[in-house]
C-alpha cells in the first residue's frame, strides 16, 4: 500500500501527490450502479438515454427511473447511488423553484448547473459533509442560447457539452460521440434520440428492448418529455431498418 493511503481519512486533506482520495472514492462510487448514461444535443433538441435495470422481479418497473423532470423546460439524468441521486434531484428542484420564486422567470440551465456545482464543491471542503456519489446531466433548450447540455460531477466540476456520458462505459461513449459530433450539430430531434440510443447500444455491445432503456428529450419550446416504451420501440425499429 502506498504512503498516500494514510491521507484518505479526511475529505479535505491533500495527499503529497495533490490528490483528494475521498473525492476519488465518490467518483468510483458513482459508477457502482453499473449503469451507463449518454446525452447529446442537435440543432434544436437534446436527448438523454440510459439503461434501466429493475433489481427484483417483484419491484414495480414504473418506480425505477434515473430520468427526472426538474421544471417543465429542464430535465435531469442521474447516474450513481440511488439514494444520493434522489437527494441531489430534490436539491436541484428546490434551487430551480427558489430561483423562479425570487426572480419571476424560469432558471436558465447554465445557471442551475453552476448553482448545483457550487453546492457540490462546498461538500468537498468540510469534514461534516459527504460528496454525493451522483453525476447529474442537465438538459434544456434556452430561448437565447438554444440547446443546452451540462454535466455536473461529485467534485463540483461542470461544463457545457455537445455530447457526454457518465457511468461505467463513459470513455467508450465519449469516443463514439467524437466521431458523430459534427453530424449532431445539424441533426433533428429524431436523429438526436437515435444517435443516443445507438451510442448506448454500441458501447454495451447489445441490442435493447423498449423496456430496458430510458430515453427523454426536450425540443424547442416544448416541455421536457420522457418517451413511452412504445415510442422507444419505434426508434429501435427505425435503427434496425437503418442497419438492414
Amino acid at each position: 500500500m502506498s504512503r498516500d493511503s494514510n491521507y484518505d481519512h479526511h475529505i479535505s486533506i491533500f495527499s503529497p501527490n495533490g490528490r483528494l482520495y475521498q473525492i476519488e472514492y465518490a467518483f468510483k462510487a458513482s459508477q457502482s450502479s453499473g449503469l451507463t448514461s449518454v446525452a447529446c444535443r442537435g440543432a434544436d433538441s437534446v436527448a438523454i438515454c440510459t439503461q434501466k435495470k429493475v433489481p427484483e422481479r417483484l419491484v414495480d418497473p414504473e418506480s425505477v427511473s434515473n430520468v427526472f423532470t426538474i421544471v417543465p423546460s429542464i430535465g435531469c439524468l442521474m447516474t450513481g447511488i440511488g439514494p444520493d441521486c434522489k437527494a441531489l434531484v430534490q436539491r436541484i428542484r428546490y434551487e430551480a423553484n427558489d430561483f423562479q420564486y425570487k426572480y419571476g422567470y424560469p432558471i436558465p440551465c447554465a445557471q442551475l448547473a453552476k448553482r448545483i456545482a457550487d453546492i457540490a464543491q462546498v461538500y468537498t471542503q468540510s469534514a461534516s459533509m459527504r460528496p454525493l456519489a451522483a453525476t447529474a446531466i442537465l438538459i434544456s433548450v434556452d430561448d437565447e442560447k438554444g440547446p443546452q447540455l451540462f454535466k455536473v460531477d461529485p467534485a463540483g466540476h461542470y461544463l457545457p457539452f455537445f455530447a457526454t456520458s457518465a457511468g461505467v462505459k463513459e470513455q467508450e461513449a465519449v469516443n463514439y460521440f467524437e466521431k458523430k459530433v459534427e453530424d449532431l450539430k445539424t441533426s433533428n430531434v429524431d436523429d438526436v434520440a437515435r444517435t443516443a440510443i445507438m451510442c448506448l447500444g454500441s458501447v454495451l455491445g447489445s441490442d435493447f428492448r423498449g423496456s430496458e432503456i430510458e430515453v427523454a428529450l426536450v425540443q424547442g419550446k416544448q416541455r421536457f418529455k420522457k418517451l413511452t416504451e412504445d415510442e422507444v420501440e419505434g426508434h429501435l425499429n427505425a435503427i434496425a431498418e437503418m442497419d438492414a
